[in-house]
């Protein structure tokens, strides 16, 4: 009688699926956790992408990742005089750090500019979802990076482009620069 019971209970739905449960568990746990932060990469950037917030010259550079208030040392841009200072926004490497952060769950890029970046990361011959896309020049000897966008697949990157924009999505192509894919 208690074998039979058993059967019994093993045959509802509430314990196959708590079965089930446990199988996909221990499937999944096995899996590295970073299998799935590019997709968590692209999610955030999109999500970002929502909010409309404005580039600023060293924006995204504060203590801890996210828009801040930017600086005007350095500044070059066509907008005079410099509105960085008064702009709480970020700047492609601010953008970068701060999706980043957010996927990861801490800060993996740090503070820095672009340079600073490249170096945290390594170079991938062909690009996916996720990965860090930079232009400038980058060699063996010299690191000389102006701008870095989050690689969104088919040619398309979420960047902060130029002062007077907002974070958006732009063709890879549109730069002539291009330096390479970089992946964390």
């Amino acid at each position: 009688m208690a074998r039979r019971r058993l059967v019994l209970a093993v045959n509802t739905p509430a314990v196959l699926l708590g079965l089930l449960l446990v199988v996909l568990l221990t499937a999944t746990a096995s899996m590295p956790l970073s299998t799935f932060v590019p997709d968590r990469i692209v999610r955030l950037s999109y999500e970002i992408e929502r909010y409309d917030i404005t580039y600023s010259w060293g924006g995204g550079h504060g203590a801890r990742p996210g828009p801040t208030k930017g600086t005007c040392q350095g500044y070059s841009g066509r907008i005079k005089p410099c509105p960085a200072a008064r702009t709480r926004g970020l700047d492609c490497s601010g953008l970068a750090r701060w999706v980043y952060a957010l996927a990861h769950g801490t800060d993996v890029l740090g503070p820095g500019n672009t340079d600073d970046h490249v170096r945290r990361m390594r170079p991938v011959a062909a690009g996916r979802p996720g990965d860090l896309v930079f232009f400038g020049k980058i060699t063996k000897n010299k690191i000389k990076t102006h701008h870095v966008g989050i690689y969104l697949g088919r040619g398309k990157m979420m960047n902060a482009p130029e002062t007077g924009a907002s974070v958006r999505i732009d063709d890879i192509g549109r730069r002539s620069d291009f330096a390479g894919f970089y992946r964390y």
